[in-house]
């Protein structure tokens, strides 16, 4: 798994990215962001911008650069990247394309809790699901075709990525209603006799030691699909320092701020 970080917010690892181009206020640090449509990949909220900014600067990866003033207008400060600031976005951001993040979709969450919906319901919402998710991918597919005359490839890889996500879940949703269609999905049957009978299916309630049993496999780490991938030596689940960071320095605690 990746370092624990001072600061686990994905909008201050965007703050110290910008910055590593050149000093900004955090008024043109939105604005930036804005134009170049991060707001579809990080969340970006104008008023906790400047907490991410003092909480970047207390910990030394900020400093003030410059404070500037014109005519009667509020002093504008500008912030810096610190040299510490530098290793720290490095790190963090190789620790982010490198290595799987445990996240929670909502709508995994979902998937994880569809028996407690009627089959036929379930199968109804899914298929309002593939028309929404096709709408979406569209739209990325717009973005990508009109900026793509524009822009390099580079700069629109996460709406690629978001397109093709996208269509590999339609995809999935599809070859799931075709299982239930088809009478192949196990437990579909007892999942059906469940909400028609109102009645236990047989069985079910001896799922719970299986549960246990894929639970304690979990917690040490079997499951994990982080820990089966960018492995450093003898450190399971873990990504080798790059910048020279020793790795006692990197296990910090989380601030979600």
């Amino acid at each position: 798994m990746a370092a624990r970080r001072k600061l686990s917010n994905p909008l201050a690892l965007a703050v110290m990215v910008l910055l590593a181009e050149r000093p900004m206020h955090p008024y043109e640090m939105a604005r930036v962001m804005r134009q170049r449509g991060k707001e579809h990949s990080i969340k970006i909220n104008y008023g906790s911008l400047y907490t991410v900014v003092q909480n970047l600067e207390k910990h030394g990866f900020v400093t003030v650069a410059d404070v500037q003033r014109q005519g009667n207008r509020p002093e504008r400060t500008l912030y810096g990247l610190t040299e510490e600031g530098r290793v720290e976005m490095h790190d963090w951001l190789a620790d982010t394309v490198a290595v799987p993040a445990r996240e929670y979709p909502a709508f995994e969450a979902g998937l994880s809790l569809i028996a407690a919906l009627h089959p036929d319901e379930a199968v109804e919402l899914l298929t309002e699901r593939i028309a929404a998710v096709k709408v979406q991918a569209a739209a990325f597919r717009g973005v990508l075709a009109k900026l793509g005359e524009e822009l390099p490839r580079l700069f629109l890889l996460e709406t690629d990525y978001k397109a093709r996500m996208l269509e590999a879940q339609a995809d999935w949703i599809r070859e799931l209603l075709a299982e239930i269609a088809a009478g192949e999905l196990t437990g579909a049957g007892e999942w059906r006799s469940w909400h028609e009978t109102g009645a236990m299916p047989d069985g079910w309630s001896e799922l719970e030691e299986q549960f246990r049993d894929l639970d304690a496999a979990d917690a040490r780490g079997a499951m994990s699909p982080a820990g089966a991938s960018h492995a450093a030596p003898g450190a399971q689940g873990t990504r080798a320092p790059r910048s020279g960071t020793p790795a006692a320095e990197r296990e910090r605690p989380d601030d979600t701020t």
